[in-house]
């Protein structure tokens, strides 16, 4: 039977905490029954990432390990990951345990009035400067782009198949979907997810790289989502 929803997870040096994430997903996609997928994308980690997650993938047969043999950069990983799902409905997260699996319950009935539907993470478990800088970067991003969202960065998010025929390749990508969307012609809206400290290591993104980084991609964004305005 093909799969009704698939959920795409990165990872990237993870090795700490890749099964006890993975195994929370699949118990959480267990209990809501159907039939899913779960794509494990392994973004060239240094450490034992790769094993853990075909450990894993043998106690969960509905888990696909997509491996990337260098790494590509989270929205690399996850734009081969939207690739590869088979479902019509997709979700996401990030590998670091800091998303609760069970929250998609809370954001998929809400695709029956949008295209796209974002987590808004009301009590983060970062740091006080980390969180300013999304703030200051989801009221730019809003302004420019017309996302018009609180918190585009949350890393918990479902979407239709044809969102996912729009996302073209960015560093960055996560936080630009939401933009790249609503330029495209699709319908956003975005809920309350929690939000946990990390199982184990650090962010992979320093906070020279929150700060600077996305200015390439905001551009980009903006160019295509004028070129289309514009047909």
């Amino acid at each position: 039977m093909p799969p009704d929803l698939s959920v795409v997870v990165p990872f990237y040096d993870e090795e700490a905490a890749a099964f006890a994430v993975v195994d929370e997903l699949c118990r959480s996609m267990a209990a809501r029954g159907g039939a899913w997928e779960v794509i494990l994308v392994e973004d060239g980690s240094r450490d034992g990432t790769a094993l853990e997650l075909e450990r894993v993938r043998a106690a969960w047969p509905q888990c696909r390990v997509l491996r990337m043999g260098r790494n590509q950069g989270q929205g690399g990983a996850l734009l081969a990951g939207i690739r590869a799902a088979q479902a019509p409905i997709i979700a996401m997260m990030d590998g670091d345990g800091q998303n609760v699996p069970e929250d998609l319950a809370f954001l998929l009935p809400l695709l029956a009035g949008a295209d796209l539907v974002v987590g808004m993470r009301t009590a983060r478990h970062d740091s006080w400067l980390r969180r300013r800088i999304s703030r200051f970067a989801n009221a730019v991003r809003g302004r420019l782009l017309g996302d018009r969202l609180s918190d585009a960065g949350c890393a918990l998010k479902v979407f239709r198949r044809e969102v996912a025929d729009v996302f073209f390749p960015l560093r960055m990508l996560n936080p630009f979907m939401p933009a790249i969307a609503v330029g495209a012609g699709f319908r956003v809206a975005e809920f309350p997810v929690r939000h946990r400290d990390r199982r184990s290591g650090r962010s992979k993104y320093g906070l020279r790289a929150m700060a600077f980084r996305p200015l390439a991609d905001l551009f980009t964004v903006w160019r295509i989502n004028r070129s289309r305005a514009a047909r």
